[in-house]
């Protein structure tokens, strides 16, 4: 048997990447060097107490446990390997080498064991999977789950950055199983630790993002949000930026951290840590250090013993630490003299402050807008009400924001900010013929020209020429009063019908009046439609001296019939005579009505011969 084994294409599990390495066996140990990094484990024989070989994705793989609770995973392995590493193990190690394969059913209930630094999740006695606790970036308890999330791995393509397990309630009186899985976990995790005591405490601090109240400590490296359901370390270098905003009620301030990466909560991230104090609270601060530590530390900018504003302490304290200066509003200011804008965006409504180099929104959801990232920005007319407008902003990747609801007497300070700032606006100068995306805000602005408003005020001159030239009671005549589903005739007709009643009964009603001049408005307007649809046509009057008409064989039969039909059937209404009449017709013989129809035919003829007579004599009339 050879003293050393030595495999060249063995390569090692760190951190969920593979690298390949160079395994080398002997008597005293094993080695193994990462070709990639350089990095050399080495595993004393003396300190190996377990040694399983099991099938994994990537042929066979060699799992190895030692004293102190390490464990190491070496993968790529040949399935004839086996036999070699069984004897070599047996011969020098003095160690069994077990074949154990991993559970492959699809189930998700079974039971974690911690050995080391290893969880592992087992079916029976066989393993599902198995996570390097070292690998635990943050541990978090709920009611009955327990949350692990993972160090980002910037080698793999596609990395696993949170596993949830659900522990179910025991009956055990004083221990309670979610804290002691957690706390397996974080005894070998590789979670943010306070170390030491915090450099000072804020108590039941309002935070409006997460929503809660909660014990902020203050550590060197990092700050720790302590409330009632959730906790969360926020190490310092995750911090981006820091706002220090004053409400527009001027009573109380919004304390704004940037983070990335955001803290997590489930499916939740929250890029924005958003704090609201009142101006009212005062504070006095002391440090858990003494007076060197800090002089040497914070060179000046903190002291050990500090007194002042709620608000001004946070930021204080949060601006020597992060090491970042604080972004407060600049010479914006609003109608009302706030230095931020009351809108909505999305569902809820919030504040807009503009920035020296952005904007930032607070609070549902905040949103955070650098001057480098608009490509343009664009005043929108409002929805719902001409009393309100729209400011939408775009960034160069595409993505839109829309600040809805903001009062018009923000037009001008908005502008002229914008203005300032010198960024793209996608309506300014408005031409004839486009389609403009806001109304007469732009006359808060005398140096621009809108384009809109000036055809709008040209529209309203002529509809006001209009309605002068066609009626005198021009004063009260709108296009509002029209209604497009009445018939002209019926309108006229109705105004006809009822003109002399309107203007001879009781003037003093204030409701008859006003139906009156309605009545007169829908006449007048349909009158001069007719005038302009037809504006040729005149109406010709009916002579007196025309020859009448013949009437039919049925008429004429009513007229001698009429007095019969009145006397047979006393007190008929007329209707009811019509009726009558017309069943009677119905029922009447053939040779009946054929003597009615020759009297209709000799009095159409008649009618004829008149008509000629008369025609001729109009005729001659007409000549001279």
């Amino acid at each position: 048997m050879a003293e050393t084994l030595e495999f060249n294409d063995v390569y090692q599990e760190v951190k969920g990447s593979m690298n390949d390495g160079r395994l080398r066996l002997s008597r005293q140990g094993i080695i193994f060097k990462n070709s990639k990094t350089g990095k050399v484990d080495n595993i004393q024989a003396g300190e190996l107490t377990e040694g399983i070989w099991r099938r994994v994705a990537l042929g066979h793989g060699l799992k190895l446990l030692t004293k102190n609770g390490h464990v190491y995973k070496y993968d790529g392995f040949r399935e004839s390997e086996f036999e070699k590493l069984s004897d070599f193990f047996k011969t020098h190690y003095r160690l069994e080498l077990m074949e154990k394969d991993l559970c492959v059913k699809g189930w998700n209930w079974g039971t974690v064991k911690f050995g080391g630094q290893l969880l592992s999740f087992d079916i029976g006695d066989q393993p599902v999977f198995e996570i390097p606790l070292s690998n635990v970036s943050q541990c978090t308890t709920g009611k009955n789950e327990v949350t692990l999330e993972f160090h980002q791995n910037d080698d793999a393509e596609v990395s696993l950055m949170e596993v949830r397990f659900y522990v179910p309630p025991t009956q055990e009186d004083g221990v309670d199983p979610v804290e002691a899985f957690a706390q397996n976990v974080l005894s070998k995790a590789d979670v943010i630790q306070a170390t030491g005591d915090a450099i000072c405490i804020f108590r039941e601090l309002q935070c409006l993002t997460p929503r809660g109240r909660y014990d902020i400590r203050i550590y060197p490296t990092f700050l720790h949000l302590h409330g009632k359901t959730f906790d969360y370390k926020i190490p310092y270098t995750t911090v981006l930026r820091l706002f220090l905003l004053p409400h527009k009620d001027q009573r109380q301030m919004f304390f704004v951290i940037s983070l990335d990466p955001p803290i997590k909560q489930g499916q939740t991230r929250y890029h924005f840590l958003i704090l609201l104090f009142s101006k009212d609270e005062d504070i006095s601060l002391t440090l858990n250090m003494n007076e060197e530590e800090v002089e040497k530390r914070f060179e000046g900018r903190l002291t050990k013993n500090m007194s002042g504003s709620l608000y001004e302490m946070v930021s204080r304290v949060m601006k020597a630490l992060v090491n970042r200066k604080i972004t407060v509003p600049g010479n914006f200011q609003g109608h009302s003299g706030a230095q931020c804008i009351t809108c909505s965006y999305k569902a809820s409504s919030g504040l807009l402050y503009p920035l020296e180099r952005g904007f930032i929104y607070v609070h549902k959801p905040p949103v955070h807008i650098r001057f480098d990232e608009i490509s343009f920005v664009n005043f929108a007319r409002g929805t719902t009400t001409t009393r309100s407008f729209d400011f939408e902003i775009e960034t160069k990747q595409g993505t839109q924001y829309t600040f809805s609801s903001i009062e018009r007497e923000e037009y001008g300070k908005l502008f002229d900010f914008v203005n300032a700032k010198k960024l793209n606006i996608k309506n300014r100068g408005l031409k004839e013929g486009m389609n403009p995306s806001y109304d007469e805000y732009a006359d808060s602005d005398e140096d621009q020209h809108d384009a809109y408003l000036e055809r709008m005020k040209e529209e309203g001159k002529i509809r006001e020429e209009n309605a002068n030239d066609s009626s005198d009671d021009s004063g009260e005549e709108t296009d509002e009063s029209f209604n497009p589903g009445e018939e002209e005739e019926d309108v006229a007709e109705e105004f006809d019908s009822n003109a002399s009643a309107s203007s001879s009964s009781n003037e003093g009603d204030s409701d008859r009046d006003e139906k009156k001049r309605k009545q007169l408005k829908k006449a007048k307007m349909a009158k001069d439609r007719k005038s302009r649809k037809k504006p040729t046509e005149v109406k010709k009057g009916k002579d007196p001296n025309a020859p009448k008409r013949p009437m039919s064989a049925y008429m004429l039969w009513l007229n001698a019939s009429r007095e019969k039909i009145k006397s047979d059937h006393p007190g008929i209404s007329i209707t009811d005579l019509s009726k009558k009449a017309g069943e009677i017709w119905k029922g009447m013989s053939k040779e009946k009505k054929e003597e009615w129809d020759r009297k209709a035919e000799d009095a159409r003829r008649e009618y004829e011969k008149a008509m000629k007579e008369y025609e001729g004599g109009r005729g001659e009339s007409s000549k001279r």
